[in-house]
């Protein structure tokens, strides 16, 4: 009786995976809004306001055709739906880490500028966006899926393509090219939706709920899985703001954990990112943080410890508002997990919570390593295939 109620169990498994596995990239751009995006003359501050305003980190950069080479090469175009003429070319992305990328600046002449009130942030924020992208490794990646030229292109070819690092990707509406699969960077189409690694864990988790194909695999711990990085770089208590930022750029990352500073070792430097594993993690730093900030009060904060800004300036009332808006953070809460934790768990927290990685610690909140986007998709879609396999 076991075995048969065993053996009915997996056959139900495997046929829901099988359903996953249908899926394709048409399924997950149901209801995606139509692109945002800015022109290549817009300022940073209104490149600022437009990610703001549409709670997103990154937008395409829109141009004139036959004026720019593209991002890495590519030729993504915008034409006409009737005539096939070409009316923008997409030249590259501007993420939140590249504004910030260039408010840093020279960090020296910075901090400088900042205490001697001679700080404009407003003229930083005057130069138009095209002159920034490339600051960060992100702006130079834009590429295309086509689910119109490629009709069987399932939801696993997204998550391969994902699970290389690649966070976001244009879909055209009406793609004018022929025989174009998987992943391109030459594209024309009349108008474009933006996939995200997001947008794909948010699919799964609406079809990964008790009962379904994904039961077995969501269950399995992180850890089996192989979805932990050990190697986690932090930022201590004592980092200034300016500084966390001057890291953030150099090492490109997105976000960074805040740990207690060592008592034992007085020769510690705050100004650089030092290894988190093993050491307690009391907040995060992210890039998302200075989403919404007034441009004009953001040079009294540059000096702050990174700590100080997520426990004060997070939580005044206004920006509060603005970041439960946005789906960001309002106070230095630290979005965790164990090594023991389900992916199934871990795939609810960052997509609840709207983080795009989870610090992994032990029982004694000391970090033990992280999970990524990339990390999740990554060993999902090997599990998926290994049952497929078996």
């Amino acid at each position: 009786m076991q075995q048969t109620s065993t053996a009915k169990h997996y056959s139900k498994a495997d046929q829901s995976t099988q359903r996953l596995r249908d899926k394709k990239l048409g399924d997950l751009m149901v209801n995606k809004r139509r692109l945002v995006e800015v022109p290549y003359t817009a300022s940073l501050a209104h490149t600022m306001n437009t990610l703001v305003a549409n709670k997103v980190l990154a937008v395409p950069v829109a141009a004139p055709p036959g004026q720019w080479i593209g991002a890495g090469g590519s030729m993504i175009m915008e034409a006409d739906k009737h005539t096939g003429t070409v009316r923008k070319h997409y030249i590259g992305l501007a993420t939140m880490l590249d504004l910030l990328a260039h408010i840093a600046g020279n960090e020296d002449q910075l901090m400088d500028e900042a205490v001697h009130d001679g700080f404009d942030l407003d003229q930083k924020m005057s130069v138009p966006v095209s002159s920034i992208i490339g600051h960060c490794l992100e702006g130079l990646s834009l590429w295309t899926l086509n689910p119109n030229t490629s009709p069987n292109f399932s939801i696993l070819d997204c998550m391969e393509v994902f699970s290389k690092g690649i966070h976001r990707a244009l879909v055209p509406v009406d793609s004018h090219m022929d025989n174009v699969s998987g992943v391109e960077l030459v594209e024309s189409a009349s108008s474009y939706r933006m996939l995200t690694q997001m947008d794909v864990l948010r699919f799964v988790k609406e079809h990964g709920s008790s009962g379904s194909e994904l039961d077995n695999i969501m269950s399995s711990t992180v850890s089996d899985l192989g979805a932990v990085t050990e190697r986690v770089f932090a930022i201590t208590d004592r980092t200034k703001v300016i500084d966390a930022i001057k890291c953030m750029r150099i090492a490109l990352l997105n976000a960074v954990p805040i740990v207690r500073s060592s008592d034992t070792d007085n020769e510690e430097d705050h100004k650089q990112l030092v290894n988190g594993r093993g050491r307690q993690a009391i907040g995060t730093f992210s890039a998302t943080d200075l989403r919404g900030c007034h441009f004009a009060t953001l040079q009294t904060w540059l000096p702050m410890s990174a700590l100080d800004y997520t426990e004060t300036v997070l939580a005044n009332p206004l920006l509060a508002a603005f970041n439960n808006a946005a789906g960001s953070p309002t106070t230095r809460e630290l979005v965790a997990g164990r090594a023991d934790s389900s992916l199934g768990e871990v795939i609810g927290k960052v997509v609840s919570k709207h983080v795009h990685r989870l610090w992994v610690v032990d029982q004694q909140g000391m970090l033990k390593g992280l999970i990524s986007l990339t990390d999740i998709i990554r060993v999902l879609r090997l599990a998926i295939l290994s049952e497929q396999n078996a």
